[in-house]
């Protein structure tokens, strides 16, 4: 199966997931609901997979959410993140239908995650939350970035749609292409602001943009 593939996940899928992992479970409830590609499923699952590892509890925050399958996964592998709140400037039509598939098949899911309409500088953070984004465009990246500084909290984005135009290189692009320039500015600027920084990637057969920069607060 390509993993990379912009096509839905519909019920004529199902087959292909067949077995009772956590993994296949979740992919059956998205292929009922018919709304995700399937790409976006395993940029999910794989990112929800590593920012665990690293990071456990909080409020999770997921920015530019889209249909908020990243803040459910992550509450799944997680049982001590209580709620999610799921923001962007406009919530898709369908997210109510993968919410509904989700919630039934894990229950302890329902009423956890908010959905919000607003846009992200809008949003108010506490130091405890965990703030995440998978491919928020472009300068909404580093938006994302700075409004969990602004407030200490673990954040861990996975960028996209680098700016050549005007996103800031450092003078790096002799060395580096634009957007891996961009994504090192990215990691020192969460250092200088006293962040431990970890970078990683996703598999690469998923999405050719597949790095992912976690970050979170030293102690004081």
């Amino acid at each position: 199966m390509d993993r990379s593939s912009r096509n839905r996940l519909t019920e004529r899928l199902l087959p292909q997931f067949p077995g009772e992992t956590l993994f296949e479970r979740l992919a059956r409830s998205v292929c009922r609901a018919g709304c995700l590609p399937r790409k976006e499923l395993y940029e999910a699952w794989e990112v929800a997979r590593r920012i665990r590892r690293r990071f456990r509890g909080g409020r999770v925050v997921d920015m530019a959410c889209g249909h908020g399958l990243l803040a459910y996964i992550l509450l799944l592998l997680d049982d001590s993140s209580s709620t999610a709140l799921a923001v962007d400037r406009r919530i898709p039509k369908q997210a109510a239908k993968l919410a509904v598939c989700l919630e039934e098949c894990w229950p302890r899911l329902a009423g956890r995650v908010e959905f919000v309409e607003r846009d992200l500088i809008q949003v108010a953070l506490q130091p405890d939350d965990l703030v995440v984004s998978v491919h928020a465009c472009g300068g909404l990246t580093d938006l994302v970035l700075e409004r969990a500084m602004m407030v200490r909290a673990r954040v861990a984005v996975l960028p996209c749609c680098h700016d050549l135009d005007t996103g800031d290189m450092g003078g790096l692009q002799g060395w580096l292409d634009g957007p891996l320039a961009q994504d090192v500015l990215r990691s020192t600027r969460l250092r200088e602001r006293g962040y431990r920084v970890y970078t990683q990637q996703i598999p690469g057969d998923i999405t050719p943009k597949n790095r992912l920069l976690l970050g979170e607060p030293l102690s004081p």
